[in-house]
């Protein structure tokens, strides 16, 4: 986890000292489910409870000794707690300890991506609306298709976030388990009822069918979930450098007053928070090959998963928490160049309007192989010619035999491309959220 590419908050939930409070935060929930059900006093609990201590410190250097971090971190705990320590782990393996407080991790760093998500989503939101009816040139392959409005490409970023929030939200539910099972999960030193009770505590719900471990495939849905979020972030990203390049300039990422774009070329103003954002989108859909190996793990459980989540997990929450934030400032703070957006629809001699005129022609009774040839003689004449589209049109014979002037007008009216947006955003949702 790179300090430049996180946050704090994301940095403290992933530190040593968190994931050992989690730790203890277990083990003491199967001591409360214990006490309740009266396999151990109560007034041993309370005593526990008042002495707990762990150093992170104290920790390493036990498991310098030991090269076994779980012990490591038992032994240290018992020297704080000393009479009463015994009842601590008692049934338990390492991974039901572990598992449980890394779901446990996983969902906190979940949370921050949820809220993350759920504010990027209300500035998207505000941008659709406010320019739902700003055309600007709609683009396939790069190149000038048909008009679409600004805030009707904001509304499909919208709705592709709406699918993230959905995806992330059902594989925070699937991660939300817990296991006390032991060994080889059988349940064989612990009974059913403590697990049920220790993670009804914790807030999860036991494992169904559990080895030594959880299994790998809820976490490589979450891994999948972020991956996803990742995607539509650089497809955000991607979208904004395109529209931001010198050619185009309909769109730009703020700049602040003292920023610098290039060490050598003063008068850069590169997209470069974009491109970032594109860059860490490719080192988090990385990680969904990691997360997939993982599945697989002999027999009733190795360890060769724990270095790579201990990678992976800290990373893929982390970067993608960033990028969402980094996101959430673009969106708020981009320029949009109204003009230029203007401009640009004019550039190509209102060639788009050529559909309507083939459309026109084949209700007329023209063969569409017929008027496709005729259209795109004259659409290429016009940008030929740097001349008019509709002017070109009403002076081909070809076209006039089946299509009056006014009928030819009718072709270019913008209202056509656009009658139905209003609809799109009413279906969309997003006046209901």
């Amino acid at each position: 986890m790179l300090l430049r590419y996180s946050r704090k908050e994301l940095r403290d939930l992933w530190s040593d000292e968190h994931r050992y409070a989690l730790w203890w935060k277990v083990e003491e929930a199967v001591l409360e489910a214990r006490a309740r059900l009266g396999e151990i006093p109560f007034e041993v609990l309370k005593n526990i409870k008042e002495r707990v201590r762990f150093s992170v410190e104290e920790i390493r250097e036990i498991e310098k000794e030991n090269n076994h971090e779980m012990i490591a971190f038992l032994t240290n705990v018992a020297q704080y707690v000393g009479e009463g320590s015994e009842y601590i782990h008692q049934g338990l393996t390492s991974s039901d300890v572990m598992d449980t407080a890394f779901s446990l991790q996983i969902i906190e760093a979940l949370n921050f991506i949820e809220d993350d998500l759920i504010k990027l989503m209300e500035e998207v939101k505000k941008k659709a609306i406010k320019y739902k009816d700003l055309p600007m040139m709609g683009r396939t392959h790069g190149m000038h298709a048909e008009p679409i409005t600004l805030g009707f490409k904001f509304l499909g970023w919208w709705a592709e976030l709406k699918r993230d929030l959905e995806r992330l939200k059902k594989a925070k539910e699937n991660i939300s388990f817990g296991k006390f099972s032991g060994v080889v999960g059988t349940l064989a030193h612990l009974s059913p009822k403590v697990e049920e009770e220790a993670c009804k505590i914790l807030g999860l719900r036991p494992e169904p069918v559990a080895t030594q471990v959880i299994p790998r495939d809820r976490h490589a849905e979450v891994i999948y979930a972020l991956s996803m979020i990742a995607s539509t972030c650089e497809r955000m990203a991607l979208e904004i450098r395109h529209l931001q390049r010198t050619e185009v300039g309909e769109l730009e990422e703020p700049f602040r007053e003292k920023q610098k774009g290039s060490s050598a070329m003063p008068h850069k103003r590169n997209p470069v928070l974009s491109e970032r954002i594109c860059g860490l989108s490719r080192v988090i859909r990385g990680y969904i090959s990691s997360a997939l190996e993982n599945i697989p793990l002999w027999h009733e459980r190795d360890i060769s998963h724990s270095s790579v989540e201990r990678v992976i997990f800290p990373d893929a929450t982390s970067l993608t928490d960033y990028i969402l934030n980094l996101l959430i400032g673009i969106v708020r703070d981009l320029r949009v160049n109204e003009e230029r957006i203007r401009e640009n629809m004019m550039m190509n001699y209102r060639i788009y309007y050529s559909q309507n005129v083939l459309l026109a022609l084949t209700e007329k009774g023209v063969l569409r192989d017929v008027a496709y040839v005729w259209i795109q003689e004259d659409a290429f004449k016009a940008m030929e010619q740097k001349r008019d589209f509709m002017e070109i049109v009403l002076e081909d014979s070809r076209i006039r035999e089946y299509l009056s002037r006014e009928e030819i007008e009718r072709c270019f009216s913008p209202e056509i491309f656009l009658k139905n947006i209003d609809v799109i955003f009413e279906r969309s949702g997003i006046y209901d959220s």
